[in-house]
């Protein structure tokens, strides 16, 4: 069989574009063995040809006129690594129209438009091909979709957020304050300039709505996945946590549960024996709980120029060996059903909460009344400093329904002894 050069075009040659074609000439020719074809990059799309970029390319390829990519018969698949949203949008649905192969690295997009993208790609009889979308240079996607396939996914949770990560590293290994942390981050380019939508968990939850999808074999809304940053955490807490016998990490979550799917991403208190306690700096890990195949985790980087072109370059074998031997890989995303989320007030969990009260008499015996009130059991409890008359106190729970923890806490608040409430964090045990 005759075996054609598969033509690229790209769409954007930032950070992930450069990586990628970096990777591309740099292994070309164990691509091109493992692809089955010869790749050749035709065209790509920037908004400004003058500028420096991190690798070396041609000024010809260079093109600010999108139709040059998209509208080209001889491009075969478009690698989309320009961000945003409604452009991008735009520019892949086009690409399909045209009967091109996608392959994306934008998370945003997957997770707010791609059942919509993938049921489109369907009817095109073409593919869109996401791995670098969610975990970098760490496959995640693939395992997933094929290779736990066989298995019923009990669970996912992960550290799929490298800022976060670096932050609370700092914090607890260097006692670093979150502030310095995130300036060492930003300085050595593992935060953003404007970092809110990691520290707020945003970046955290798209990735979860796009894994619990495919692990779920479910329709997955952003606005389902209940969201909390980092922010809160201080020194304290970090010290406190290590004390008990556990770390802080930014946790998403995702399981299936009799009543329905539970997505969370929050900050959590995990034991430091648990593989992901170990999971450090700006690394991203996901563990996965299979009914067959038991506990496995993935671990790697989560982000970066060579590490997420990698997967692109992984996606662009796939591709080709589709384009050349007809190989149909399938899209099973579009088949995903429907299913219901469980409330995060109806979740069971344990709680960390750390609180300054007045160092009288009666006030433990005040916090155990009003939390057995609501059937909240305390697992430890502890008095840690008293200084001018104000006791700090921590304590943790056993697994309770969320609500019933928040209502006594609600009385606690109300307390005429209480003077703080500092942190409240959620513990996994297990």
């Amino acid at each position: 069989m005759e075996r054609k050069t598969v033509k690229v075009g790209f769409l954007g040659m930032g950070t992930v574009g450069s990586g990628t074609l970096r990777i591309l000439e740099m292994n070309r020719e164990q691509v091109a063995v493992k692809a089955g074809s010869e790749i050749e990059v035709k065209k790509i799309l920037v908004r400004n040809p003058e500028k420096q970029r991190d690798v070396d390319v041609s000024l010809e390829l260079l093109t600010t006129d999108p139709a040059e990519v998209l509208q080209d018969p001889e491009i075969d698949l478009v690698i989309e690594v320009m961000g945003g949203t409604e452009e991008a949008r735009r520019y892949i649905e086009e690409a399909l129209k045209q009967k091109k192969y996608v392959i994306t690295a934008n998370k945003d997009l997957m997770a707010a438009a791609g059942s919509e993208l993938l049921l489109q790609a369907r009817e095109c009889r073409r593919n869109i091909y996401y791995e670098a979308s969610v975990g970098g240079g760490i496959p995640l996607i693939r395992p997933l979709k094929h290779s736990l396939g066989a298995n019923k996914i009990i669970r996912i949770m992960g550290i799929i957020n490298g800022t976060t990560n670096y932050i609370l590293t700092r914090m607890s290994l260097y006692n670093m304050d979150f502030e310095g942390a995130l300036a060492e981050a930003q300085e050595k380019g593992f935060a953003e300039q404007d970092p809110s939508s990691d520290l707020e968990g945003r970046d955290a939850a798209y990735k979860l709505s796009i894994l619990a999808g495919l692990a779920f074999n479910s329709r997955i809304h952003i606005g389902d996945v209940y969201t909390e940053g980092i922010s809160g955490i201080s020194k304290r807490d970090i010290f406190y946590a290590s004390e008990l016998g556990f770390a802080v990490k930014l946790l998403a979550i995702g399981e299936e549960l009799p009543g329905g799917l539970a997505l969370r991403v929050h900050p959590t208190l995990i034991p430091r024996t648990h593989p992901l306690a170990a999971v450090h700096n700006e690394n991203n890990a996901l563990y996965v709980v299979g009914n067959a195949v038991g506990e496995v985790m993935f671990y790697g980087l989560g982000a970066g120029a060579m590490p997420t072109g990698s997967s692109v370059v992984a996606d662009l074998i796939d591709a080709a060996r589709n384009i050349n031997y007809g190989i149909e890989d399938g899209i099973m995303e579009i088949d995903f059903q429907d299913k219901a989320v469980v409330p995060v007030e109806e979740l069971l969990s344990s709680f960390y909460l750390r609180l300054q009260a007045e160092d009288q008499p009666g006030v433990f015996a005040a916090l155990a009344t009003a939390f057995g009130e609501d059937k909240v059991s305390l697992d430890m409890i502890i008095q840690k400093r008293s200084t001018e008359g104000v006791a700090e106190i921590v304590l943790v729970t056993h697994a309770v329904e969320e609500r019933f923890f928040y209502r006594a806490l609600d009385r606690i608040k109300a307390f005429p002894t209480t003077r703080k409430i500092n942190s409240v964090f959620r513990v996994i045990e297990k």
